[in-house]
């Protein structure tokens, strides 16, 4: 049917004065004896379009004022009797699709934990409009970026054959039934649909390569699958991932970038969605606007792996989990450096090579990587980063210390036989980032239907 945007009707000032059509669903009704005013969104905009309903020129639907009814509305836009917007005096309401009273999402109990177990209705409240919102603004932002500086857009396999994390926390692919007899897992395999073992892609990077050293400068944006057996508020099975890599960039040229990238990306959200950003200060996390525009200000910090530790083992704080060299930083230990030590971002690099992925270029000491991790204020690590091993024999050894099957990465390894160079890339979870920037502390919030253990809604 046709129908102004509620956006249209509330921004656009040439409207002032004539009729216009608005869908949408009601959100509040109020009644007095003369008059009623209807609350409507469509999702165009964050702000809610007031339909005022003089009683005495236009007999309302009962089903037309319940919360969740979907409504028609035509009126003439006039000045919003508060503020600078508009509102409309209707001349007609008519009623789309009914609600009825059950309608799960009322004042009283709509609890970020209660609207997680109804995750095709929780769109419709003030909280996920606006973090959706933002998230979709970011997205554009990141693609944005990456077309501005001349990098390409490349979408990698989701089924794949090698584990780019070798860690083992791939979902399976297979179309074998259920109880299906098989001599050995060879034989198993065999049988399969491609003939050999294939999982859910824990990451891109490892094609991304591939495509970087034709391209220079690539990108991926993607979702990415991890069979981890974790129930945090940080991690999820199913994610969305930012990857670019970069041929003939060295460690400090990655770091630089994605340092870059996320100022911009930050700087688009906070431009881009301020009445969503107003709400998150306002009630979500106080004081976000403000740390969001520190982020963007400021100079991120670089500290080494072993003064990092060093700083933790001296600080005047009870950690839960103890620091050593040769440790992975905990969360407790990541919020320590940025919100008492730094003060703002901090880039942590070389990394112990015992810890770190295999395809990270190995340091002159033998001991560290060309690694980094981003941490940030609120929330600790945000982008993982490194420079890529590109010396084949330095990266067939660090494969066979890891038992790694070399089949599986035979066309990986040829990169290094065919004109390698330095190249280097970092990944950023898509999910982890839309929380920074909303303050919103549950991954399951940011994301439209979380996977996670144990859940599939």
């Amino acid at each position: 049917m046709k129908h102004l945007d509620v956006y249209q009707v509330l921004n656009d000032k040439s409207l002032l004065g004539q009729t216009a059509t608005v869908c949408g669903w009601v959100r509040t009704f109020r009644d007095s004896s003369a008059v009623s005013f209807l609350e409507v969104a469509d999702g165009t905009s964050f702000s809610r379009l007031q339909v005022v309903v003089d009683k005495n020129a236009l007999s309302l639907d009962p089903e037309c004022a319940k919360t969740g009814a979907s409504v028609c509305v035509t009126g003439e836009v006039v000045k919003a009797f508060k503020g600078e917007g508009a509102e409309l005096n209707a001349k007609e309401v008519k009623l789309l699709g009914k609600c009825p009273p059950e309608y799960p999402i009322q004042k009283k109990r709509t609890t970020l934990e209660f609207l997680r177990s109804i995750p095709h209705l929780r769109l419709r409240t003030n909280t996920f409009t606006a973090v959706f919102r933002v998230r979709s603004v970011a997205a554009q932002a990141i693609h944005r970026y990456f077309h501005e500086n001349r990098y390409y857009y490349m979408n990698t396999p989701i089924i794949t054959a090698s584990d780019c994390e070798g860690a083992g926390e791939m979902f399976r692919v297979t179309t074998q039934p259920y109880g299906v007899k098989a001599a050995s897992e060879a034989e198993y395999y065999k049988n399969d649909f491609f003939g050999q073992k294939a999982g859910l892609s824990v990451s891109g990077q490892l094609e991304g390569e591939v495509a970087a050293t034709a391209f220079s400068k690539i990108y991926t944006f993607g979702p990415s699958f991890r069979a981890e057996n974790s129930n945090t508020t940080r991690h999820l099975a199913e994610f969305w991932h930012i990857e670019p890599e970069v041929a003939f960039a060295e460690l400090p040229d990655i770091i630089e970038i994605a340092e870059e990238m996320l100022k911009y990306v930050i700087r688009a959200v906070l431009e881009e969605c301020p009445e969503e950003m107003n709400f998150f200060d306002a009630f979500v996390e106080k004081g976000l606007k403000e740390k969001l525009l520190h982020v963007v200000n400021s100079e991120f910090a670089v500290c080494d792996y072993t003064e990092a530790v060093e700083i933790l083992k001296k600080a005047d704080a009870a950690f839960q989990y103890p620091v050593e060299w040769g440790c992975d930083l905990q969360t407790e230990h990541e919020k320590y450096l940025t919100e008492c030590v730094f003060k703002k971002p901090v880039f942590v690099t070389n990394y112990p090579k015992a810890i770190k992925s295999f395809y990270m270029k190995q340091n002159p000491d033998g001991k560290t990587v060309a690694a980094t991790d981003l941490l940030v204020p609120g929330i600790g690590e945000i982008i993982g980063c490194s420079e890529r091993e590109a010396d084949l024999d330095k990266l067939v050894s660090a494969m066979k210390e890891r038992n790694m099957d070399m089949s599986a990465y035979q066309q990986y390894l040829d990169l290094r036989l065919f004109g390698s160079v330095p190249h280097s890339g970092f990944g950023l979870g898509f999910e982890r980032f839309v929380m920074y920037v909303t303050g919103m502390d549950n991954i399951r919030d940011v994301t439209l239907f979380p996977r996670s253990v144990n859940n599939i809604m």
